[in-house]
């Protein structure tokens, strides 16, 4: 028997306008390329559940644009994994081969979120996490009884997390490998459509499980740019204590995404610089009111007022913040742009990522605006970038958040803009050194 494994990475934003942009704003290039060169995690960890009696291949989607999609036909079962705005690619792909007599079967969260729609392109879905079913589907399979639909009904235990295949990547393809260490967030944001949607609430993996994953990455690349394959690594502060504790030393840098709670902590700041942090990904959303985007709380509004200072002490650490910011939020009118323009100049934030709010399907916040009729495009999946408008804002119109963001962005993407920053930064990290 043999499978393969095929990651639809890589996003193409839809509107044409912004995609001439992306082409010269730093901004969105150095983000698109990071993302498109990660591998999947997810596939990776189901190839490390695999019999040893499959043969397995990964395959990155792009790689059939050079060898042709006609190396799938050797397969007997191809596994799909898709970024919601490929769907429509990984459906077309799909059907292909199953014209072709090969069957498929899609899994992670875009296949979570909408089972039903996936339902019609593929000859299986697994919904929820994967783990807890893919042996039982490969078992299937080779009985020819491999079933229409799977469904994980409790969350997985991380600590039982085998680890993934690193060895099936061609690693010179990517700037930087994924672990993981943490599955879930505790501030459930009505937008979000991360894994806090497979269920189970947030978990930590193991210490000693995420150590041994690191030195069989490192065996394969000695000196890799890590990044972290979470939504918040640092939300459990007891454990990431430990997590750096043990990760002293390690002789490499990485790359997370946290929330701003750990600006509170500098003996964790310390720990995660020793620890080799190059750079945490903070979503700050709105740096004035972010009230009503919590579903269960209101956690994340009442930091705002210490943005500044939060930012300014993690910088001070020598570790890179990237801001993230949303646009178009309900409170939003035409002068939120002037807005962030300043508080972007004054936070003097190392790099800015500033998106769309964007509607993904199974979020609570596709659902409210479903039943407000202000969806635009509202099963167009190619739109679901970050960087497309997808519904009808509500304290302006379409062309003026669209227009603004395009004049916000020109602005905070300027070559000298960006420059500028960079050498606060390294000015303020020089600084903090001598003192």
């Amino acid at each position: 028997m043999k499978v393969a494994f095929v990651a639809m990475s890589g996003i193409r934003v839809f509107d044409e306008e912004l995609l001439e942009i992306g082409l010269t704003v730093p901004g969105f290039v150095e983000r698109s390329k990071t993302i498109a060169s990660l591998p999947s995690l997810g596939l990776l960890t189901l190839a490390a559940l695999t019999p040893d009696h499959w043969e397995m291949e990964y395959i990155e989607v792009d790689e059939l644009e050079t060898c042709g999609r006609e190396k799938l036909l050797a397969f007997d079962l191809v596994a799909f994994s898709t970024f919601t705005a490929r769907a429509f690619d990984a459906y077309a792909l799909s059907g292909y081969l199953r014209s072709n007599g090969v069957k498929t079967v899609i899994g992670g969260l875009h296949a979570s979120l909408c089972p039903e729609e996936c339902g019609e392109h593929f000859d299986s879905v697994v919904a929820g996490e994967g783990e807890l079913v893919w042996p039982v589907l490969l078992e299937d399979f080779e009985k020819g009884a491999m079933r229409d639909f799977y469904k994980a009904e409790r969350a997985y235990d991380l600590g039982q997390s085998p680890i993934p295949r690193f060895d099936l990547l061609e690693v010179e393809r990517y700037n930087r490998l994924t672990v993981q260490t943490t599955r879930g967030c505790p501030w459930e944001c009505e937008f979000c459509a991360a894994s806090i949607r497979l269920g189970g609430g947030y978990r930590c993996k193991p210490v000693d499980k995420v150590m041994q994953e690191i030195e069989v990455l490192k065996s394969i690349w000695p000196h890799p740019f890590i990044e972290f394959a979470d939504d918040n690594t640092f939300a459990n502060k007891r454990y990431g204590h430990a997590l750096m504790d043990a990760m002293r030393g390690c002789g490499f840098r990485w790359f997370t995404e946290t929330d701003v709670s750990i600006a509170s902590d500098p003996k964790l700041l310390t720990k995660m610089k020793r620890a080799g942090c190059a750079q945490v990904l903070i979503g700050f959303e709105d740096p004035g009111d972010v009230s009503g985007l919590e579903l269960k709380a209101n956690w994340k509004s009442k930091q705002a007022t210490r943005y500044l200072e939060s930012i300014k002490r993690i910088q001070d650490h020598g570790i890179t913040v990237n801001g993230c910011f949303v646009l178009g939020l309900d409170t939003h009118t035409p002068d939120v742009f002037e807005r962030y323009w300043d508080f972007i100049r004054e936070s003097n934030l190392f790099e800015v990522q500033l998106t769309f709010l964007t509607p993904f399907p199974g979020t609570p916040l596709y659902d409210r605006l479903a039943r407000e009729g202000r969806l635009i495009h509202a099963e167009d999946w190619r739109r679901r970038t970050l960087f497309d408008i997808c519904y009808q804002p509500k304290g302006m119109s379409v062309s003026q958040l669209r227009d603004g963001f395009i004049d916000l962005v020109s602005r905070v993407y300027d070559e000298e803009e960006v420059e500028q920053r960079r050498r606060r930064f390294c000015k303020a990290k020089m600084m903090a050194d001598a003192c």
